[in-house]
């Protein structure tokens, strides 16, 4: 393939190959890569960047665009203006003898007056790292060549439309660093036309393709004027799994395709996907002969990435999001997804992959055992409701047929059977003495800080060494070493359950639950309260945490210029709790100690909380007051059951006090591998200055986008700047990914989007279009104003605001101290948010699908935490966030 010159202004799309987008664009290469394929694409020629180019340097572009390149991306007004003077004077140009001269004589190769469709192609479009579909325009059934060159200029003009410049803008993509060609090619004469995608953009699934089908030319299916016929082909088969015909004026009841057109142009498909590597995105023509045409083809940037390091030799999988299920939205970093990997240690029986640079357990030996499935089934509808939901569907799916013998990790610790028995000796000891619990709980924080100790000075080798032995020594020692006690509370909760069938109503269990003692999380939140409440006596702290921002108040913390009052305190908060952060799993991501501005944010939002309205430590002792009630009254009224009264009143005390004394040390055994975390990243920060100093990599932080194999390579001299900015974009794009799916086949069907998109209904939805469905965490109900909140960071709740998140881990719980109730995407009862809602006494429903995108900031809503519903008021709905 001959690669075109940089001056070359017209190209054959035949001639067009790989390593020619900045010349032809993303439009014209790959239909030039379809064409190299075998495909059948109708013939066209493009006219190169070149051609482009030559008219901006006539018509003296460089000022106009300059102006454009000048402008905030928040200043849309400003950037409409700008971009209409840029579109104006294209629009006016006359285009260069030459380009217009290689255009005509390039046409008329095609045929005389033959009807073409001209298109946009922009070099910075249908790229994996930024989606411009659609930004540029096309022209359609355009005849002679005047009328073809005054389509080139008004594709020219495309580039500089509002909306393209201010999406440019939007995303850090210099206007100055696009440029665009356009592509002319031969009309189809379609009967039919439309789009096919060769994975299904619903579900996933990357067996599956999916085809809209209209009469006519497709301009209309790709717009959305028109009401397409809709087909799901199973891809290796041909197979229609699902047909949905559009009804048409006139019609005769047939769908544009037959099935033996369906399966050619599911094949058809099928080779684009292998020449590009990545499901694709087509647009096709059917002729009136009946042959099939490809016209356009992208990646589809939707589809979440499938398992990495799965082959179709390993079978079917599933796989469970990690950090999502930590109340983690957003990606980790390549450091922080090595420190999650080091659960497949071979003594736990779990196995990890990446997808989207998240973390996914394979859940897949569970699913294949029987007792696998009932205990996991048990423990997710406590921990995470709606994954069991979607579990318990998978176990009809003979995919993932139980295979008799077949033996799962233990699903509880994850442990190897060499560690189950000295867990159930410590389980036992919980049992018998809570006391002795608390202490060997109390022991392992105190061997935990001496482990982390590393002798000085250390080499950056021998640092990046005890890192290493480290993570591995959290998850395998700590867990285990620690979560016998807090399982021990929940199991004596369960017994507690069965002991008061009948005799307890729905809901009523969850009260014994509130105000627990020895939960760190909540310590720290009533912490950061007293604090707040000192600091409110000083006049000088309470005007600079009004005053200024929090990213500011960060900045004059660690250069220790705070008012005293503030900064005394708050060094006082983070010699203990300084290891937390908001996403905290993720090593890669700073510590409070490293940048406390969003507990600056928190403090000054405590201070806006009306005197007259009970405070948060009142709110705790009142929740555990309640707690210690219910529990004497469950007792009493367990004494009058006949027969064995007195016996079961006493087994429900034992089991109700053992539950209050250990469910609150769940949140010990992530605290401490945090606390682990902390330690390590000032390990990994200095090797990080040592790089950055020998320019092996561009700053410090650099180094959380390695692994540690990597980071020694550059202690020994490798230039790693490249391989970091590579990831940092990926990273980056990652971030702005709004879904990540629970549940996730090795096939990349999103097990929920899937069960939701098989039963034709919106999850979550209840009988009543104004309801929405969870599980109940927190009883109570609360009427109140929407806050919803995707980043706690930066975030402001004002007091008695119903919380309303994707999930939430410690670093977000101290906006819980003024929510008015909380609403949650992920969880079940005994998840994260749910308990400390619950030990506040605050109204929790958890588990409710999409709550962040159905509901808005300033709706008001009703939260019925007994019930699991959170009711929308129509009548009083707010602007939306």
């Amino acid at each position: 393939m001959d690669v075109p010159s940089h001056d070359q202004l017209v190209i054959e799309l035949s001639r067009i190959g790989a390593g020619m987008l900045p010349e032809v664009g993303g439009k014209s290469l790959n239909l030039g890569i379809l064409m190299a394929s075998g495909l059948p694409v109708p013939g066209g020629f493009c006219l190169t960047t070149a051609a482009y180019r030559s008219m901006a340097e006539a018509i003296g572009l460089e000022g106009p665009v300059e102006a454009v390149e000048q402008l905030d991306a928040a200043d849309l007004p400003g950037l409409a203006d700008a971009a209409g003077h840029v579109r104006e004077a294209v629009l006016a140009a006359v285009l260069p003898d030459r380009v217009a001269r290689e255009v005509r004589a390039a046409y008329a190769e095609l045929g005389p007056d033959v009807p073409v469709a001209v298109r946009s192609s922009a070099t910075a479009e249908d790229l994996p790292e930024a989606s411009f579909a659609g930004q540029q325009d096309t022209f359609l059934n355009v005849s002679g060549a005047e009328a073809v060159l005054d389509a080139v200029r008004r594709c020219w003009a495309s580039l500089w439309t509002d909306r393209a410049v201010a999406y440019r803008a939007a995303h850090g993509i210099g206007q100055h660093q696009v440029s665009i060609a356009v592509v002319v090619q031969e009309m189809v004469p379609a009967a039919a036309a439309g789009v096919l995608f060769t994975a299904n953009p619903v579900t996933g699934t990357r067996h599956q393709a999916v085809v809209d089908a209209g009469p006519g030319l497709g301009d209309a299916v790709v717009s959305g004027a028109v009401n397409p016929d809709h087909y799901v082909v199973d891809t290796a088969t041909g197979r229609v799994l699902q047909r949905r015909l559009a009804d048409r004026a006139g019609g005769n009841g047939q769908g544009c395709l037959t099935d033996a057109q369906l399966r050619e142009l599911t094949a058809l498909g099928a080779k684009a996907e292998d020449a590009f590597g990545s499901p694709q995105d087509l647009e096709w023509a059917v002729d009136g002969d009946g042959t099939l045409w490809l016209t356009q083809s992208r990646g589809i940037t939707t589809l979440y990435p499938v398992p990495e390091g799965w082959t179709p030799a390993k079978g079917h999988r599933v796989y469970l999001c990690v950090s999502l299920a930590q109340g983690l939205m957003r990606p980790l970093t390549p450091m922080g997804m090595a420190a999650i990997g080091n659960v497949r240690n071979a003594s736990t029986g779990w196995r990890m992959a990446e997808a989207g640079l998240r973390p996914f357990v394979d859940l897949t030996p569970v699913v294949r055992s029987r007792s696998g499935r009932r205990t996991m089934l048990r423990m997710f509808r406590l921990a995470e409701a709606r994954s069991a939901a979607l579990l318990q569907g998978l176990y009809a799916d003979p995919r993932f047929a139980t295979i008799e013998g077949s033996r799962s990790p233990n699903i509880l610790t994850g442990t190897g059977a060499r560690q189950i028995v000295p867990i159930l000796l410590r389980i036992l000891e919980a049992a018998v003495s809570p006391e002795a619990a608390l202490r060997r709980v109390q022991d392992v924080g105190r061997q935990l800080e001496q482990r982390l100790q590393l002798a000085e000075p250390a080499t950056p080798a021998e640092r990046l060494d005890f890192v290493a032995r480290n993570l591995t020594a959290a998850f395998t020692t700590l867990v285990p070493s620690v979560l016998p006690a807090p399982a021990t509370g929940f199991a004596m909760l369960g017994l507690a359950r069965w002991l008061l069938r009948g005799i307890a109503e729905p809901g009523e269990l969850q009260v014994v639950l509130r105000g627990l003692p020895h939960n760190v999380t909540t310590e720290m939140d009533l912490q950061l309260w007293q604090l707040s409440t000192e600091v409110r006596q000083d006049p000088e702290s309470v005007r600079v945490l009004a005053a200024e921002s929090a990213a500011e108040l960060s900045r004059r913390y660690l250069a220790g210029t705070l008012p005293t009052a503030l900064q005394e305190r708050l060094a006082s908060f983070l010699v203990r709790y300084g290891h937390r952060a908001v996403a905290e799993i993720d090593l890669g991501l700073p510590r409070w100690f490293e940048d406390p501005a969003h507990l600056l944010g928190v403090i000054a939002n405590y201070l806006r909380v009306d005197s007259g309205q009970p405070t948060p430590d009142v709110q705790f002792a009142q929740a555990a007051a309640q707690a210690e009630d219910k529990v004497r009254d469950l007792t009493a009224r367990a004494r009058l059951r006949r027969p064995g009264g007195r016996l079961r009143a006493a087994a429900v005390g034992f089991c109700l006090r053992r539950t209050r004394q250990e469910a609150g040390l769940r949140e010990q055994p992530k605290f401490y591998i945090i606390q682990a975390f902390a330690a390590l990243r000032r390990q990994l920060n200095a090797v990080g200055e040592v790089l950055a100093g020998d320019g092996r990599i561009g700053s410090p932080g650099d180094i959380y986008f390695l692994a540690l194999d990597e980071a020694r390579v550059g202690l020994r001299g490798v230039d790693l700047k490249d391989l970091v900015a590579r990831r940092r974009r990926e990273y980056d794009r990652e971030l702005q990914r709004r879904y990540v799916p629970r549940l996730l086949l090795s096939d990349g069907t999103d097990v929920e989007a899937a069960a939701a998109a098989a039963a034709g209904t919106a999850p979550g939805a209840g009988p009543d279009a104004g309801v929405l469905t969870g599980s109940p965490a927190s009883a109570g109900t609360v009427t109140g104003k929407a806050r919803v909140i995707l980043d706690p960071v930066g975030a402001r709740l004002e007091p008695g605001e119903i919380l309303v998140a994707p999930s939430t881990d410690p670093g977000w719980t101290p906006l819980f101290m003024t929510a008015g109730a909380l609403v949650m995407e992920m969880g079940g009862s005994i998840s994260h948010g749910a308990v400390v809602a619950r030990e506040y006494g605050i109204p929790a429903v958890v588990g409710v699908p999409d709550a962040t995108l159905r509901l808005e900031t300033g709706q008001t809503i009703t939260v019925d935490g007994a019930a699991g519903t959170v009711a929308v008021d129509d009548a009083a709905g707010g602007p939306g966030r």
